[in-house]
């Protein structure tokens, strides 16, 4: 390690910033950001930085050569544009002792800028020695997913108590216990969930720090993940972290083991979905199972295909959790309908031609005898069923019955988002054959004269293109 990763006080005094052009401005801008007080030596001329009048105000523009200028107070120098004035001025710098870049020239540099991930109170700096700023601002771009977006305000709601928390508490080792618990537990997902209101109450009613942090038991919670419809890189960030945090992950069948592989190696995995036609353990026992790992302390994650609260039993796993008092979070997932819009190019509106969706689900026959099928006939409404595989004649034939259209572009979407995705796309009256197309779910039906603008049902791989060129070559 060649530079020392070290944080300037920008408070005791300015920096002397040297340069051209773009590469000036850009640094300024940098330097604004960060909130210091900038002395420019703008060597063309243009004085036109584009800066708010808020950052101006802690500007000062130099006149004169930079290399002869009053340097008494300056903390730093940094030179960007600034061509053989920059190498002259890293000269003077290092007689005097003071930090000094110029950019793009490790020889003539005392300090680099690393690439940075601002959170508040909370700042990483990344840095390669100099040698491929691109490979630091691509770590940056990874760590800027993983942080919370809210990581700097529990930095700053912790900053808030540590004086008086710590004069509570005389053990150091206890200290830090007790601030892990805060963090790990109910109090810091509160603040990471934007309700600091509830996290102040909650750590001011610690009556006891002490007696908090030696608790053996800790505080487990429950958080419902939406896994979306299978694609990876379609979970939120927010969704990435839990499965990272998580003590033990209770999952659907239907999660991609793609997924799966996101969770932390240590953390237990128990399938507690079904399948068709395959026994499950029962909600009532999912809500127990979840109910009891949290009483033991545990960090819990419900993992479910697409979003918990669209036909993903959610709600009724949440008045489960209220009753037994455990605390929870929901987590949003792309549910399938969306996912397989966006597979497959289908828009789900479309300007006068399509203004409502109607979302439902009918994975066996008796569910299609609950439908209105009349609310259904709208022309400019589209349907999306899930699980509508099995039950695709009783829902073709209440289609029909109520007086949709046979010639209602109807597609048959399976395992939307994932490398094995196919579709199928015909008519109402061709629903059953088209569903004999698709080899195997989870799929969802969209009905609905916006099928007709579907893009391409099938896959361009690689070795579709290579196979279509050698095609066109003979």
């Amino acid at each position: 390690m060649r530079f020392l990763p070290v944080f300037l006080d920008l408070k005791a005094g300015p920096v002397l910033l040297i340069g051209a052009g773009e590469l000036l401005r850009a640094k300024l801008r940098v330097l604004a950001a960060a909130g210091a007080r900038i002395r420019v030596h703008a060597i063309d001329g243009n004085q036109d930085l584009g800066l708010s009048a808020e950052d101006a105000a802690r500007i000062d523009i130099a006149a004169g050569d930079p290399l002869t200028a009053d340097l008494s107070g300056v903390i730093a120098i940094v030179c960007a544009g600034a061509g053989d004035v920059g190498i002259a001025m890293s000269v003077r710098a290092k007689a005097l002792g003071l930090p000094v870049n110029v950019m793009d020239d490790l020889e003539h540099s005392s300090f680099i800028f690393p690439a940075i991930v601002d959170r508040g109170d909370v700042v990483v700096a990344v840095g390669t020695g100099g040698t491929s700023p691109v490979v630091a601002r691509r770590v940056r771009e990874r760590i800027e997913a993983l942080l919370p977006a809210r990581i700097g305000e529990l930095a700053e709601f912790i900053g808030g108590f540590r004086k008086t928390i710590n004069g509570r508490i005389a053990e150091f080792p206890l200290r830090r216990r007790f601030w892990e618990r805060v963090i790990d537990g109910p109090i810091g997902a509160a603040v990471l969930a934007g309700r600091k209101g509830e996290a102040d109450a909650a750590l001011k009613a610690i009556s006891d720090p002490s007696a908090f942090a030696r608790a053996d038991k800790p505080e487990g919670s429950v958080a419902l993940v939406g896994a979306g419809p299978g694609d990876p890189d379609l979970l939120t960030i927010k969704a990435l972290r839990a499965l990272q945090d998580a003590d033990i992950v209770f999952h659907d069948e239907l999660v991609s083991p793609e997924i799966l592989d996101r969770i932390r190696r240590d953390t237990t995995r128990v399938p507690v979905g079904r399948r068709i036609g395959k026994p499950g353990i029962g909600q009532d026992a999912i809500n127990q199972r979840m109910i009891e790992a949290a009483r033991s302390g545990q960090r819990v994650v419900r993992l479910k295909g697409g979003d918990p609260f669209v036909f993903g039993r959610g709600g009724e796993e949440v008045e489960a959790l209220r009753a037994a008092g455990i605390a929870y979070s929901i987590i949003p997932g792309i549910t399938a309908g969306l996912g397989g819009a966006a597979d497959f190019e289908v828009p789900l509106t479309y300007r006068h031609e399509a203004t409502r969706i109607t979302f439902l689900t009918a994975h066996k026959a008796r569910d299609t005898e609950a439908v209105d099928w009349s609310t259904l006939t709208d022309t400019r409404m589209t349907v999306v069923v899930y699980m509508g595989l099995t039950a695709a004649p009783a829902i073709r034939a209440g289609l029909l019955a109520a007086g949709r259209s046979p010639e209602t572009p109807v597609g048959v979407f399976a395992r939307v988002t994932r490398p094995d995705a196919q579709g199928a796309v015909g008519t109402l009256c061709d629903l059953s054959e088209l569903v004999r197309r698709i080899h195997g779910g989870p799929a969802i039906l969209i009905i609905g004269e916006v099928v007709r603008h579907a893009g391409s049902l099938r896959r361009e791989t690689p070795q579709h293109i290579i196979s279509d060129l050698l095609d066109a070559a003979e």
